[in-house]
Parts: C-alpha cells; sequence; structure tokens
C-alpha cells in the first residue's frame, strides 16, 4: 500500500512539471493533481494494456514508436475526464506524457516496489 501512495507522489511530481515546462499543458489546484495522478495510474492499469493489445500490429510496424501515441492519448484521456486539467492538442499530449514517464523512470531508481528508499551497493572484488 505504501508504494502506491509514493508512486501516486512521484506521478503528481511528473505532473507539476508538465504542467511548468510544457505550454500546452495545464493542471490547477492540489486535489486535481492527486485526481489527475491517480486516473492516469488507472488509465495506465486497465485502458492502456487494452489499446497495447488492439494496436500491437501497429507498435511492431513503428518498432515501438506507437507507444508514444498510447501515452499521448492515455495523458490525453486523463485531461479530457478533468475539468481543470487541459491539453491544447497533440503535441502537448506527447510531450507531456513523456515527462511524466521520464520522472517516473528516475524516480524507480531510487524507489523499491513496497515503496522504500532503495540503495543498491556494488562490491568489487
Amino acid at each position: 500500500m505504501n508504494g502506491i501512495f509514493i508512486r501516486t507522489l512521484i506521478t503528481m511530481l511528473g505532473l507539476f512539471l508538465a504542467s511548468r515546462l510544457i505550454p500546452g499543458v495545464g493542471l490547477e489546484g492540489a486535489g486535481n493533481f492527486i485526481i489527475a495522478a491517480l486516473l492516469l495510474g488507472l488509465a495506465n492499469a486497465f485502458v492502456r494494456p487494452v489499446m497495447f493489445l488492439l494496436t500491437l500490429p501497429l507498435t511492431i510496424v513503428t518498432l515501438g514508436l506507437f507507444i508514444f501515441i498510447l501515452n499521448a492519448a492515455m495523458f490525453g484521456l486523463v485531461a479530457a475526464l478533468l475539468d481543470n486539467f487541459y491539453v491544447s492538442g497533440f503535441w502537448s499530449a506527447l510531450f507531456g506524457a513523456i515527462i511524466v514517464s521520464i520522472t517516473s523512470i528516475v524516480a524507480s531508481w531510487c524507489i523499491g516496489p513496497d515503496g522504500r528508499y532503495e540503495v543498491i551497493v556494488v562490491r568489487r572484488r
């Protein structure tokens, strides 16, 4: 349960950075950041796998680049569901999804699956 809370905070940080760095992305209100992070997690957990399977041939033909389009679609879907979350177009959704993904990847390097801070020590002999 602690891991879900930490990952939601990480997604909130990514959404905050996307709203500040990308001109066409805006999200107002702390409560909306929480709801958007939870909705993005739910969309990535339930909707994205179905969409991935449906578009698998296109993903294979484009050598995996279509996954960026799926990420942008999930980002746009969450923006369509919330009133105070807006995305002005495809490119804004694409770059916003990339910012959220990069934030999640960087944070996942230090956060384990159970939500605790982890450091891996490698000793050379």
